[in-house]
């Protein structure tokens, strides 16, 4: 026998039982996460009963490898341009919840005396939710469709993000033994930088990568390169002093804004699906029985915390943000429980030496129990809401009501934040890309140019080449979208506009000053260098305007060509009502056609859904192609996705009789089609009569492939044809219609095969 690595030998072991479990919990009806999680507890070293994994360092490995594909996976379904869509309530709301959860979490920790590490790791856990658990609850009770569901994945990308951020800042503590301020001051303005400049350049490249060679991109070639750019960019952002979960979900946002994001996303599910499989199985392997009950105080405790105290803060949090008390509670409630990305945040923890060993198996603890009673909560919040509202007092029924936040707009404040952010995206965007020209051609040109170039002049070629490369940027950092239409009018209405528009300009113009004093200095570091450095670029500036103009305005195109392609493909040419609507009761809602559905094949006008349910689709994503506002005579395909507009009631009553139009087919064991010879016979009553009046179609489900008169060649069935006596009939159907048919074409004849 072949002497197998242990490795291997392993991962049949993590994944026969993950299997299994995974099963199991699926008739349970239970998210398979928590299947996953019993897996690695049956696989791990304090289970004594069943075979233990042996190579655990290789399974972290592959526990990484998970981590990476996970977070790919969910930056290929993040946008951000959905980010900036969504409204004020979710930002309100997850600002809130966030300071809140993070005092709690260090309170709970205080009280049982544990580090000030531990309080703030656990913070950081219990303030993120499960994506995947509140999407599994929406949809098997039925309400994902409903608004406050809207709101919920709203707040989830936005914690998602958040997740991301603590675990950078995590990661920047060390080893717990001090928190540094400046520090993480700094990290974060690193990030920003870097997520900023990757953004930018891989939403200028990689969709021209992807058109360009669109012929030759297979399933399996489009897979390949889509991994290879997501390790990529792990290896850049751990070159960069980030963690590989954050390289991975940048790639994978980046990618999501390309035409090719869905046939991507499909095409990595698998993959991600096992690799997640392994990181849950590790998780499971951490949890030591002994831990558990010697901590089953500070589980009951973090438990309760999640279910009460966490649901009252939510609740207040999307109070805050402007809905009633009714979807407050409905949204807050749906929060209420510990999410994947914890065990993330505490696996990073535990390699960093930054918390106790038993915050591990407590928050896995949490997370286990919380994800059992997140449907609970989720039906719990609305009749609660319904018996509050009417006990509470009128003055705070009016605190309570929804309202629109930031709905009431001043148009001339509005004209300033417009401008605001006309005159200042450039100073973000061409900043990070001057500077980023700056330190690439600092770090890896001028070691080259210094090989080459004899010293003295190696300085003065690489300063022209890096102010060369600069300028590019300064021009549009200085003067981009200064004489715009708008910002005139501003400075014409009324006159003291004038001084506050011209000392904004100049803080651009000293933003560009400032990163050249930054170039010039680590070549040259004298002033009289650097004040002759910046004059001569002002003036080469000056200079060449219409060049760089030029430039820019087709860099800008290529670049908003990509960012839009994935929305011109779609035609999303959404009518200009649709925003006004789902500021209302009213709002939009995605339903799948199930393959078996009664609804296939028929027409938008046939199916009469609009006087039935009054609901209308706006939209029909088929193959990925959006048509949108569909004409009556528009038929319906399995796995249409229809995008209907409605109230929850109606949406809801749409949709369980959409369930309920599933038609079941009967298995009789087999149908397989089949090809039959079937003579004739003379006392059949089919001689004399033509194809077309048998009736052979519609009545027995069959069909006439060919008609042998013994003239050595099959006659074509046309519905004309006249059958005789002693016809020979290639018929082709399942074994059970052509035993039905048998009977009036052949009486008492043999069926051949």
């Amino acid at each position: 026998m072949e002497n197998l690595p242990q490795l291997i030998l392993d991962l049949a072991l993590i994944l026969f039982i993950a299997g299994i479990m995974s099963i199991v919990f699926k008739r349970l009806r239970q998210p398979v996460v928590l299947g996953y999680i019993v897996a690695g507890f049956l696989a791990g070293p304090y289970m004594p009963y069943t075979q233990s994994i042996v190579d655990s360092a290789s399974i972290s490995t592959w526990a990484d490898i998970g981590v990476i594909f996970l977070m790919f996976s969910l930056g290929l379904e993040f946008s951000f341009k959905k980010l900036f869509q969504i409204g004020a309530t979710p930002f309100i709301a997850v600002a809130c919840s966030l300071f809140c959860m993070l005092s709690v979490g260090f309170v709970v920790s205080q009280c049982f005396g544990w580090s000030r590490m531990d309080g703030i790791y656990l913070g950081g856990m219990m303030a993120i939710a499960s994506t995947s658990i509140i999407v599994k609850a929406f949809d098997e009770l039925g309400v994902r469709q409903q608004k406050f569901a809207t709101l919920v994945f709203s707040v989830l990308i936005l914690e998602d993000i958040i997740a991301i951020v603590l675990m950078l800042l995590f990661g920047t503590l060390g080893e717990g033994k001090g928190v540094d301020g400046v520090g993480l001051l700094g990290s974060l303005v690193s990030m920003a930088f870097y997520l900023v400049l990757w953004f930018l350049l891989g939403l200028y490249l990689i969709p021209l990568f992807l058109k360009q060679f669109k012929d030759i991109l297979n399933d399996e070639t489009l897979l390949i390169v889509s991994l290879s750019l997501c390790l990529l960019m792990v290896v850049v952002a751990s070159f960069a002093g980030f963690s590989s979960a954050f390289g991975a979900f940048v790639m994978g946002s980046i990618l999501a804004e390309t035409v090719e994001s869905e046939h991507i996303g499909r095409l990595v599910s698998p993959i991600k699906d096992l690799f997640a499989a392994v990181f849950f199985v590790s998780v499971g392997m951490m949890i030591d029985p002994a831990m558990l009950l010697l901590y089953w105080k500070p589980i009951l405790v973090i438990t309760l915390v999640m279910l009460v105290v966490r649901s009252m803060v939510e609740t207040f949090s999307f109070l805050l943000g402007g809905v009633g008390l009714r979807m407050a509670m409905q949204c807050g409630f749906c929060l209420a429980q510990v999410g994947e990305f914890s065990f993330i945040i505490a696996t990073l923890g535990i390699r960093l030496g930054a918390i106790s060993d038993f915050l591990y198996p407590i928050i896995v603890s949490v997370a286990v129990i919380t994800t059992f009673t997140t449907p609970y909560m989720i039906r719990l919040a609305k009749p609660l809401a319904e018996w509050i509202e009417p006990r509470l007092p009128a003055r705070i029924r009016r605190l309570t009501a929804p309202r629109n936040v930031g709905s009431e707009k001043v148009h001339h404040s509005h004209q300033w934040r417009a401008w605001l952010g006309k005159m200042y995206l450039p100073v973000l965007v061409y900043g990070v890309l001057s500077i980023a020209v700056a330190l690439l051609m600092y770090y890896y040109a001028y070691p080259f140019i210094q090989h080459w170039i004899p010293a003295g002049w190696d300085r003065r070629v690489m300063l022209l080449l890096v102010l060369s490369a600069e300028s590019v940027f300064l021009w549009p950092l200085m003067f981009k979208n200064v004489l715009e239409e708008s910002n005139v009018k501003l400075w014409y209405d009324p006159q003291y506009n004038r001084a506050v528009i011209f000392a904004m300009w100049l803080v651009r113009v000293l933003v560009a000053v400032l990163i050249l004093i930054f170039s010039i200095r680590a070549f040259y570091p004298s002033l009289m260098a650097v004040g002759v450095g910046v004059l001569l670029t002002m003036g080469a500036l000056w200079l060449f305007s219409r060049m760089y103009r030029k430039q820019i305005d087709h860099m800008e195109s290529v670049f908003f060509g990509n960012l839009t392609s994935k929305d011109k493909q779609r035609h999303s040419d959404v009518p200009d009502y649709m925003g006004t609507l789902q500021t209302q009761d009213i709002h939009l809602a995605d339903v799948v056609i199930s393959p078996n559905s009664s609804s296939c094949g028929k027409s938008i006008r046939d199916l009469n859904w609009g006087r039935m349910f009054d609901v209308h689709i706006v939209a029909i994503i088929r193959n990925g192609h959006h048509l949108n506002i569909p004409s009556p005579d528009y038929r319906i395909f399995p796995d249409d996705r229809l995008q209907v507009i409605g109230n929850d009631e109606n949406l809801k009553e749409f949709i369980e009789a959409l369930d309920k139009s599933v038609i079941e087919h009967e298995q009789s064991g087999d149908t397989d089609m089949q090809l039959y010879q079937l003579r004739v016979d003379a006392s059949s009553s089919f001689v004399g009569a033509r194809i077309a009046d048998c009736g052979i179609r519609s009545e027995y489900h069959c069909m006439i492939a060919g008609v042998d008169r013994g003239a050595g060649q099959l006659l074509h069935p046309s519905p004309d044809l006249i059958l005789l006596q002693d016809d020979v009939l290639w018929v082709v159907g399942e074994p059970g219609h052509v035993r039905r048919l048998r009977i009036p074409l052949c009486g008492s004849a043999q069926v051949q095969s």
